[in-house]
């Protein structure tokens, strides 16, 4: 093994500048993919984190009931159900604390939380807007979805007989934290509550409609008795929660729909922007190992009185394949070490130029250490099988014929 290792440092060293020409391709290839990666990466996951801030991964609903009515029909002629959904009332979950305890049992399921939604009606001064109140557990609710972040004044509490509202709302209705707002349902209940704190959703349709309040007085006010009309649930594997409504709704009996079915322009673009990256690493790591197999096919050519020479004093055919594979390796390994570092600095550099208004990063890269450790291994790999050619061509050359050439 000393005799590869020492075969091939002096190969890679006397051959100066087609090494620093092989290190400059594979820096600049891994460069690129580590770039790529990171920025595509931040940006799915800002992506991501931005639609799903206020909604949950997986929302359980109670299942459609449904009316049948016969219809009449002439004699000889089989009669047809007519099967209508129900529009009398709100459709709800009953008797909901077994289902709640059923899904917070999955492996699967990180937090749960209960929410008995409906629409009304917010009245202040004369005004008045149409929003969707939503009673809930808020410490439960905050699991599932978080609240603080998006306070932007007032306190994050919501006790008997308050209300958290988006900020659009209170601008329209001139309310502030301590302020007074009447709430009254389609059903013609009314409650009056107090403005807890005004919280921005993300969304200005959202900070207009949305109402947060305890979820008994919620009940109280949209008729719903101890009924529920939502769970809410979250789970530590974002991209299987597709898979996790399927199982819930199954063992549950309630309807099931996950972020991706909500959101499927969003999972579209998503796979659309991560198989073009995919398709951008796979060229430039082809490009990067052409560059290393072209020169080090140059480099067996040069060296071909030498290798004759070699094998002429009895060096085994194996010793020279390892010789130009070790070459290979050095050098994918190197390169991959200085191209994560160029990598990094051009996404580093690129959250330092592209800001927002405020003056923060238009979004966060993802460079971690798996990213680094991946890279490396393919930079090494496509090393090693970028060499494999040379390699051969070297280890099968006749010594006779070498000497000669």
């Amino acid at each position: 093994m000393s005799f590869i290792w020492t075969v091939a440092w002096r190969l890679l060293r006397e051959g100066r500048f087609q090494t620093a020409l092989i290190l400059g391709g594979v820096t600049i290839g891994v460069g690129v993919i580590v770039y790529i990666t990171a920025i595509v990466n931040g940006l799915q996951a800002n992506i991501i984190d931005r639609t799903l801030s206020s909604q949950a991964h997986v929302v359980l609903r109670p299942a459609d009931r449904l009316n049948q009515a016969a219809l009449s029909a002439p004699d000889g002629v089989t009669p047809l159900a007519d099967v209508r959904k129900r529009t009398q009332r709100e459709n709800t979950i009953a008797n909901w604390t077994p289902l709640l305890h059923e899904i917070r049992a999955h492996p699967r399921v990180t937090a749960s939380a209960v929410m008995a939604s409906g629409p009304g009606v917010a009245q202040q001064g004369g005004v008045r807007k149409s929003v969707s109140l939503m009673g809930i557990e808020l410490d439960d609710y905050q699991t599932v979805v978080r609240l603080d972040n998006k306070l932007r004044s007032g306190q994050l509490q919501l006790a008997a007989g308050e209300a958290l509202i988006g900020v659009e709302l209170a601008a329209d209705l001139g309310l502030s934290p301590g302020s007074r707002l009447r709430l009254q349902s389609a059903s013609g209940e009314q409650i009056s509550v107090r403005v807890a704190a005004t919280l921005d959703f993300g969304l200005k349709d959202l900070n207009r409609r949305w109402v947060l309040m305890p979820l008994r007085d919620a009940q109280n006010l949209l008729g719903y008795r101890l009924d529920i009309t939502e769970i809410y649930v979250r789970t530590d594997q974002l991209f299987e929660a597709e898979t996790l409504a399927g199982q819930l709704s199954a063992s549950t009996g309630l309807t099931a729909d996950s972020w991706q079915a909500s959101n499927g322009q969003l999972v579209t673009a998503l796979k659309s922007q991560r198989a073009s990256s995919t398709m951008i690493r796979v060229f430039v790591t082809f490009a990067v190992a052409l560059g290393i197999a072209s020169v080090l096919v140059v480099s067996v050519v040069q060296r071909q009185r030498e290798i004759g020479i070699l094998r002429a004093m009895g060096t085994p055919a194996w010793r020279i394949l390892g010789v130009f594979l070790l070459q290979g390796g050095i050098v994918g390994l190197v390169g991959a070490l200085f191209g994560t570092g160029l990598g990094a600095g051009l996404a580093l550099g690129f959250t330092q130029i592209a800001r927002t208004e405020d003056g923060g990063p238009l979004f966060p890269v993802v460079l971690d250490s798996e990213l680094f450790i991946s890279t490396a291994l393919i930079a090494f790999v496509v090393g090693l099988l970028s060499a494999l050619m040379p390699a051969l061509r070297a280890a099968r050359l006749d010594p006779v014929e070498a000497i000669r050439g």
